[in-house]
């Protein structure tokens, strides 16, 4: 394997260097575009890529800067010391990837050997039907490589997100049939429109030791298995940046997520010589550090898959600034997978895990508001950008195959299902997924007020000047008659009856009660509220608390194996 290297990004001449002034300085390699900061103190000098740890925006001068320190993304405002490499706002949250300076006028950049290059093979010539994609809805596909069939991401029925998100597309009749025939599954993070317990609980009667492969993230992707009661016997968690063979010609490999490491994962599949990136969410995946050339590229494409902005009100959360914002933030995200696919010049593109819907009538207003791209938008945009790169917009049960598409592009290499296919769901099962929520309103555990104590005393988090108060609503986010509303104060983790007069930042939370009962219950992420837009939100200030976010949620992952401890103890 090819060991780590270093690479001369950027050389300043001596007239350059003495033209440096104290603090920030912007400076562009002429040869290739690339833009990078350089910042001058007292005793040594620190530099920079001019990228966004986030989704790769560039920095620009922080107006509210005093010190001459500080820099802000042009994307979503994320703001970094450039004296420290550290991310200001979110606070508590990343360090930005330093060069090294090497003591002279040269930035150096260490680059990892990519893994990908590890034992090379040769693309071999491909026959029709040999490689195909099946689109089945969201962010599943079906691979059949040779004799073998790889599902990712199955996500056929049921909701996502607790009761937020349900699907657009209506899988082919045969779906369940595929994914319980497959040879083996990937799926890549833990968010429930990947890995869909619904999905799972019917593949687990049919199958139980189909074999599962997940990344070897920090946050394990099945954490929740055994509380869930689906019984899979067959998951195999791989190491990152390892091939995995599955026979003489099809191997897959593993990657992380630059942004977010600990939950998010990519995915390379290769089959005699020829490559399928699937950077599936990702923010930046691999760190920004994927193949060229592939033969195929899938990635998300649409947005919308937050609680941001829709479910905040107060302050500048005016519905005329929601909506500028949404639209500019569809803009950019268009322009950035754009830019992404121009740079990596895969052969073919495919939008996908991107078709969800706010079927439910009471997330009405989010469904009218959270506007998404669409696929056909982006594949418009990347033709332009790149004429040469085949696009795909996929319809269920539509298929490519590789061969035909590599052999001549212009002929018919997809082929799209029969004109009756019912593409768009319009039925979803509402009742029978919201009675399970609504049975965990009157679990014995929420007799009690001191659940509250125990729940955040257990969790731990602590020493951060953040106050919540939180308000458990009916379905339209009107306080309940006999439900909870509460004030946690995380310095020292105490439950005051009133906001303390030190200052203090202060979140306001309304949660629907269903959906708050049910995770507090059955040890689930607070995302089935916030992404699931079951929250409504103010904030002073207006700043995103990262450090809370991570922790509290880290250790809820472990809420659910003390749960009886506290029915026994307190109840």
């Amino acid at each position: 394997m090819t060991s780590q290297v270093s690479k001369t990004v950027l050389r300043l001449e001596a007239e350059e260097v003495q033209t440096l002034k104290d603090g920030i300085n912007f400076k562009k390699q002429p040869e290739d575009g690339k833009c990078y900061i350089i910042y001058k103190g007292k005793d040594k000098m620190r530099a920079c890529r001019n990228q966004c740890k986030h989704q790769g925006g560039l920095f620009i001068k922080d107006i509210e800067d005093m010190d001459g320190r500080t820099v802000r993304c042009t994307k979503h405002y994320w703001k970094l010391n450039v004296a420290t490499m550290e991310y200001v706002n979110p606070p508590d949250s990343f360090m930005q990837d330093e060069l090294d300076t090497d003591g002279s006028l040269e930035l150096l950049e260490l680059n990892p050997p990519d893994p990908w290059t590890a034992e090379p093979r040769e693309a071999q010539e491909l026959h029709a039907g040999e490689i195909t994609l099946t689109y089945i809805t969201h962010a599943c596909m079906e691979l059949k490589a040779g004799n073998k069939r790889m599902m990712f991401d199955p996500w056929l029925t049921g909701p996502a997100f607790a009761r937020g998100w349900w699907l657009l597309h209506e899988p082919p009749s045969d779906a369940m049939d595929r994914l319980s025939q497959a040879d083996l599954i990937y799926i890549s993070h833990m968010h429930s429109d990947h890995l869909s317990y619904p999905t799972l609980q019917q593949l687990s009667t049919k199958r139980p030791d189909i074999p599962i492969y997940v990344g070897d993230t920090s946050r394990p992707v099945f954490w929740y298995l055994e509380k869930s009661g689906v019984n899979l016997t067959n998951i195999n968690v791989v190491p990152f940046g390892v091939w995995q063979n599955v026979d003489e010609h099809l191997r897959f490999m593993i990657l992380m997520d630059g942004v977010h490491p600990e939950m998010d994962t990519c995915l390379i599949v290769e089959y005699k010589g020829h490559m399928i990136l699937n950077t599936v969410d990702c923010t930046r995946p691999n760190n920004g550090r994927l193949p060229h050339g592939v033969d195929v590229m899938l990635s998300d494409f649409a947005g919308g898959a937050s609680g941001f902005p829709m479910t905040f009100h107060g302050g500048k959360y005016t519905e005329s600034w929601k909506a500028g914002f949404i639209k500019n933030e569809r803009k950019k995200l268009l322009n950035y997978k754009t830019q992404l696919v121009k740079s990596l010049q895969p052969k073919i593109y495919c939008p996908f895990a991107g078709y969800f819907t706010e079927a439910h009538p009471s997330d009405r207003y989010i469904k009218e508001t959270n506007i998404k791209n669409s696929a056909a938008d982006l594949n418009e945009s990347i033709r332009k950008s790149c004429p040469n790169i085949l696009t795909w917009t996929p319809s269920p049960g539509s298929v490519l195959d590789l061969a035909l598409a590599l052999n001549d592009p212009t002929n018919s290499a997809i082929t799209e299902p029969p004109n009756d296919t019912k593409i768009y769901k319009d039925s979803w099962d509402f009742d029978l997924y919201l009675d399970e929520l609504n049975a965990s309103i009157s679990a014995e555990i929420f007799k009690y007020k001191s659940w509250i104590q125990y729940y955040y005393k257990w969790a731990g988090f602590k020493g951060y000047n953040l106050v919540i108060r939180v308000i458990e609503t009916d379905d339209d986010f009107e306080p309940l008659k006999g439900g909870y509303d509460y004030l946690v104060d995380f310095l020292d983790l105490s439950f005051p009856d009133v906001r303390p007069e030190r200052d203090h930042a202060f979140e306001e939370i309304k949660n629907r009660v269903n959906v708050m009962r049910h995770v507090v219950l059955n040890g689930r992420l607070w995302d089935d509220l916030y992404i699931g837009f079951s929250n409504r939100m103010s904030r002073d200030p207006d700043v995103y608390h990262h450090r809370p976010n991570i922790i509290f949620i880290s250790y809820i992952f472990y809420w659910h194996t003390h749960f009886q401890i506290f029915v026994n103890i307190y109840v």
